[in-house]
């Protein structure tokens, strides 16, 4: 018993000397060290600390457009949750999974499909000082100097199985099981609606842009052209008030005009019998519907593309506020 103590205090009394000596050297190695040096390194070290926090728990972003007014305005920034769906292990690299995938409403971030990148050491280099500087300094821009949109944030509306269509601009949902379709606030999977989509085209402008979109056809198909329709065309900003409805008219009227041209026939119930959402996907939309680049131009994105969730609005300050 008394070897089995000594043993333990020689052991213990040798731990505690060598913890004393380390300090001590840790010390005066401090005390030689350069001011400019200790703030270099500690600048490093909260840096890589921010670095690892926004890869993979929280993000910052900026808003750089208004697709999603009011629920988010131009020049906010904002923390993304990152963890709940899967980080990736470096920057634009290995995604992994998360605790569970988006569901219907929420604010998503994701990778831009249309995105052309300069490379992936510049992706990397952007997506890190990005993160450092919490959204404050990005350098992926274009000849004009404007941010470039390598990532979108919008709303997840349609879901995997479901059926989504625009009627005058309005979303129509077809959801699975239920074979009819039913305009977007009225569908049986939420209590309450905390956001409000944002329109700039009135209906009752879409007679016109019908007339615009369909005139545009029999111009191009060299036939005659009612006066109505001329008047029409002759506005200019029918065709890009929504630009999706004009192209949908306009394919109608080519399909019937020329029945042997398939993809007059294909745009034309693409856009009429609405887009299907397939497993493992899913269709985001701005809130501002009628100033929004999403899923109508380049259809639904990949669940493993969603980089997070729109948490919280942390700038500028009278902004501070959750996200829904």
């Amino acid at each position: 018993m008394d070897g089995w103590y000594k043993t333990l205090t020689r052991g213990t009394e040798a731990f505690l000397s060598w913890r004393k000596k380390r300090r001590h050297v840790k010390r005066e190695k401090q005390k030689k060290k350069h001011p400019v040096v200790d703030w270099i390194e500690a600048f490093l070290w909260a840096a890589f600390v921010v670095l690892l926090i926004n890869q993979y728990v929280f993000q910052a972003y900026q808003i750089p457009s208004g697709s999603m007014m009011n629920t988010l305005l131009i020049q906010d920034r904002i923390f993304v949750n990152k963890f709940i769906y899967g980080p990736e292990l470096v920057p634009g690299k290995f995604k992994i999974n998360g605790f569970r995938e988006p569901v219907r409403d929420e604010v998503i971030i994701f990778e831009n499909p249309s995105y052309i990148s300069k490379g992936s050491a510049f992706d990397i280099l952007q997506r890190v000082l990005y993160m450092v500087t919490l959204s404050f300094v990005d350098i992926d821009r274009d000849s004009q100097g404007r941010p470039r949109a390598h990532f979108l944030i919008k709303r997840a509306v349609g879901m995997a199985g479901d059926r989504l269509r625009f009627e005058k601009g309005e979303v129509e949902l077809n959801l699975p099981g239920t074979g009819e379709w039913i305009p977007e606030r009225t569908y049986p999977l939420h209590d309450k609606k905390e956001f409000v989509t944002q329109r700039l085209v009135d209906k009752s402008a879409y007679d016109g842009i019908r007339k615009a979109g369909m005139g545009d056809a029999f111009e191009y198909a060299l036939l005659g052209i009612p006066e109505s329709y001329k008047t029409a065309m002759a506005d200019s900003e029918l065709r890009y008030e929504d630009s999706y409805a004009w192209n949908k008219y306009r394919a109608e009227a080519l399909y019937a005009i020329f029945p042997n041209e398939r993809r007059y026939g294909t745009e034309w119930r693409k856009a009429d019998m609405g887009w299907y959402i397939p497993r493992g996907y899913v269709f985001p939309l701005g809130d501002n519907r009628d100033n929004s680049k999403d899923a109508r131009y380049f259809g639904p994105v990949q669940k493993t593309k969603v980089l997070g969730r729109a948490m919280f609005k942390y700038w500028p300050l009278y902004r501070l506020g959750s996200i829904r």
